[in-house]
Parts: C-alpha cells; structure tokens; sequence
C-alpha cells in the first residue's frame, strides 16, 4: 500500500514513546483535540493516545479515509457512538496488556480487607497497639464477573493464593479451564449468595450497565465485599451507598465509579468499609511503552496486511478472545 497517514491524538507533550517504525512507514500528524479535524482528512488510522478523550465524535464529519482506530485501553464503550458503530471501521483495544497489574490489584484490595490494611494503618498514624485476629483468603470464593482476558488473569492468580473462583459472563457454561463453572450473568441475584467476594471486571455495555444493583447487593452475604476494576456504571452507586451504610455487605473496593472524579463530598470518601483508588488499577510502571509497541506491532499488521490483533465486536463492545 501507498505510504499511510496516521493521526495521533494526544495531548501536548505526552506522545506515545516508540514511535520511530511508524513514523519510518507513515505521514504521523500528533494532534490535540482542536486539531483532529483537520489531522483525520485523509488519514485511513487514528491511534487514540488520550483514550479518555471523546473528542472524535465531534471529528466524524472528517474521517473520509478512516480504516483502522486503536485504543490503548481495555475498555472502549467510551468510542462506541452510533456512527462509529454502523461504520466498516476496525476497532483494536489493548487486550492483554493490564491483565497482570488488574489481577495483582484485584488480590491486593482482597488481602487489604482480610488483613485490615486501613485500619492498621491508622491505628499506627494513632500510635496504638491493640492485637486482634486477621481473616484469611484461602478457601474464600469469589466470584468474577466477567470471564475476558482480565478476568482470566484475575482467576489464575485467585487460584494460586488458594481461593475457590467461578465466573459470571454472557452465557451459563461448566469446564471452563479458569473458572471451572461459568454462571450467566443474568442470573447474578440468585448466584452470588455463595460467595465471599464478587470482583466485576465486565466491560461496560448494555447488558452489564448497573448489573449490580439493588437485588444483586441485597441477595450478596453480609460479610461479602465488592471489588470493581471494570466500569464503574457496572455497579447501581445509590444501591452500593445504601448496602454498605445499612451493612447489607461488609465492604467495597472501588477503583471506577459512575461519575469520574468522585465528586468530592460523596458519602462514599468518609465510609470505612470502603476502599477507593482513582482509575488506577491497570496503570503499573512501565505500561506505555508496552502500549506503544503494541500498536507498533499491529501498524505493522496493518501495512502488511495481515488481520488486526484485538478487533472489537462493535455490537458487543469487547473484542473477542483470541
């Protein structure tokens, strides 16, 4: 093919590292929001950097030669507008990438509630001494809502401290080689009764948008906590607010909410059976390089052609595994 033209959105300053190959290969325009207009004439890729942005909606009318959008996240429900959707333009994400750093997180906010890392912590800042029993993690069952390549990553990991795990997905399934058993997620209400932690690392989509809502959390144990890393409209806040205040669960682990910021002043900030993290939970040192290359590797794909890694089901809303 004819030397492609690849627009980069990101903001000033902060452009992905490694780009040398692609700029070799390609006319790559960086650009801010106010300029992807003109940077998208022409271009048949748009690497979307600044994945938070939602400037691209607004730059459709530009996009006479679009083929190929990358995003360097997991989630892309973002992205997913009605235009972009009916288009034949491919979609990547960066599957694989943070499965790792979610998992590790995942555990660590389990091991912050079975050892009572926050009220540890401030009993030092108090400089008290007061002994007292700890739980344990093995045996506990959690639940993992949503069975993508994080979830997976999340299973193993479980499994290796010692707790039983199962998933919730689209649809019910046994002999799953991570889950073992596979609950439909529509069924979550009468499935989560038996576990000691449900973990959502779901994409968000219409059938997942406030799957835990006020029946799920209500049907939950009473000693069961909540771990969300996927999307914070997976979880219905007020009914989250009101189970932990009446202790309909014990506890909530939160690193994505419906509203980003948390707005300050949410009744959420001052509850001590909640743990609350700023969206960071992928985000381990070294992760942009590697998001870099990653659509380095499938430019390459792209001009070669050869089929894309990590194509996203447009209608679903997550790519398909591998």
């Amino acid at each position: 093919m004819s030397r492609p033209i690849v627009a980069v959105l990101c903001h000033e300053g902060h452009r992905p590292p490694g780009m040398a190959a692609v700029e070799a290969a390609a006319e790559v325009r960086y650009t801010s929001a106010d300029g992807l207009p003109a940077a998208l004439q022409g271009a048949q890729v748009l690497f979307l950097w600044d994945f938070f942005s939602t400037a691209l909606q607004n730059a459709w009318h530009a996009a006479d030669s679009l083929e190929w959008i990358h995003v360097p996240a997991a989630g892309v429900d973002k992205l997913l507008f009605d235009e972009l959707r009916s288009s034949g333009i491919t979609v990547t994400n960066a599957r694989g990438i943070f499965d790792r750093p979610m998992a590790e997180f995942v555990l660590g906010s389990m091991l912050a509630f079975a050892k009572d890392l926050p009220g540890l912590l401030s009993q030092q800042r108090q400089q008290a001494w007061q002994h007292r029993d700890t739980e344990g993690l093995y045996r506990k069952r959690a639940l993992i809502v949503g069975t993508g390549s994080i979830g997976r990553e999340t299973a193993r990991l479980l499994r290796a401290v010692g707790m039983d795990v199962a998933g919730a997905g689209r649809t019910a399934r046994a002999g799953d080689a991570d889950f073992g058993e596979v609950f439909a997620s529509a069924d979550l209400a009468a499935v989560v009764p038996g576990f000691d932690y449900v973990v959502m690392v779901a994409p968000l989509t219409d059938q997942t948008r406030h799957l835990v809502d006020a029946a799920v959390l209500d049907a939950m144990k009473p000693t069961a906590r909540l771990v969300n890393v996927g999307r914070g409209a997976c979880v219905n806040t007020d009914a989250l607010v009101a189970a932990l205040q009446t202790g309909s669960i014990a506890g909530a682990a939160l690193d994505v909410f419906e509203a980003e910021p948390l707005p300050r002043g949410h009744p959420l900030w001052t509850m001590e059976n909640v743990i609350i993290s700023p969206h960071l939970s992928g985000d381990a040192r070294g992760c942009l390089p590697e998001l870099a290359a990653q659509f380095a590797e499938n430019f390459a794909r792209f001009t070669g052609g050869e089929p894309l890694l990590n194509q996203i089901d447009k209608q679903l809303g997550f790519a398909a595994p591998q």
